[in-house]
């Protein structure tokens, strides 16, 4: 019997210092696979018109980022008794609108909120077992098994939702196959991949002149590399069976440094919410 066969399938499985989220979501080793779960949040037309109507996300796209992230994290480091989860949740309530197609949307709508949850879920799975290390079936149903708890957190409603691992997986395939768009908020955000990163007011030009080019090209790498395939051919990201191998290559070096990753100081390694919570619990990251 698998750990998700032997679980509540309703309330899943614990957060904190032993679980395996604990472990890799804070990971800064998580940023290899690009913005990922940024751009295929915004795939879905409701989420990506929810950003598009209500955020500034076009004028401040990092602000954003910087703003979004903290709850995140303190929803899954906090405790089961104090976390940010409803906080987080609080933050969706007015976000709402009126789709081009006429229907309405909601951040609210369970359907929505568990999207944008299911692709952190996704994005921490893919990103563990292609930079950190490969993950087994049984790690990968644990790390789902968990994600219910952090998911429960947010005190929206988990009705039709998966329950099991298989039943991500056939959720996911099944959103990129039908759900998702090119919608314009992501593809802003994948814009500087084909247009290159403009130059950051604090940075001189001539500095900037020889820096953009292997900036950009790496960070077309990483974007472009992290996305599924369904997603580069929405947003008509280039990429090729030369690229494929060569990303391969870089993910299989990255796994081959672990072993040395893990020696450096947590400071180095983990995001300081993450450090916090383990010093709280008492124990070391």
């Amino acid at each position: 019997m698998t750990l998700a066969q032997s679980q509540d399938r309703s309330t899943g499985l614990p957060l904190g210092p032993d679980s395996l989220v604990w472990t890799y979501f804070a990971d800064n080793r998580m940023a290899l696979l690009g913005p990922r779960a940024a751009v295929l949040q915004n795939m879905l037309p409701s989420l990506g018109q929810g950003v598009e109507d209500h955020s500034v996300w076009f004028a401040e796209t990092l602000a954003r980022l910087q703003r979004s992230i903290p709850p995140i994290f303190n929803t899954v480091y906090g405790s089961d008794e104090a976390n940010a989860g409803v906080q987080v949740r609080d933050f969706h309530q007015n976000i709402k609108g009126t789709l081009p197609s006429g229907e309405r949307y909601s951040a609210l709508n369970p359907d929505t909120y568990y999207w944008a949850h299911a692709t952190f879920i996704e994005h921490l799975i893919t990103a563990t077992d292609l930079f950190i290390r490969r993950l087994s079936d049984a790690e990968k149903e644990q790390l789902f098994a968990e994600s219910i708890t952090w998911f429960a957190r947010y005190g929206v409603s988990a009705t039709g939702t998966p329950t099991t691992y298989a039943e991500f997986c056939a959720y996911w395939d099944h959103a990129l196959a039908e759900r998702l768009v090119p919608h314009r908020t992501a593809a802003y955000g994948v814009g500087y991949v084909t247009k290159g990163w403009p130059r950051p007011k604090q940075v001189p030009a001539p500095v900037w002149f020889l820096l953009r080019r292997p900036l950009n090209s790496f960070s077309a790498f990483i974007t472009t590399g992290g996305m599924p395939e369904r997603a580069r051919v929405l947003l008509d990201l280039p990429w090729d069976e030369r690229r494929e191998r060569r990303y391969q290559r870089f993910a299989a070096v990255c796994r081959s440094l672990d072993p040395a990753y893990r020696r450096l100081p947590g400071k180095l390694r983990l995001h300081p919410i993450a450090l916090r919570a383990y010093s709280r619990e008492g124990r070391r990251a």
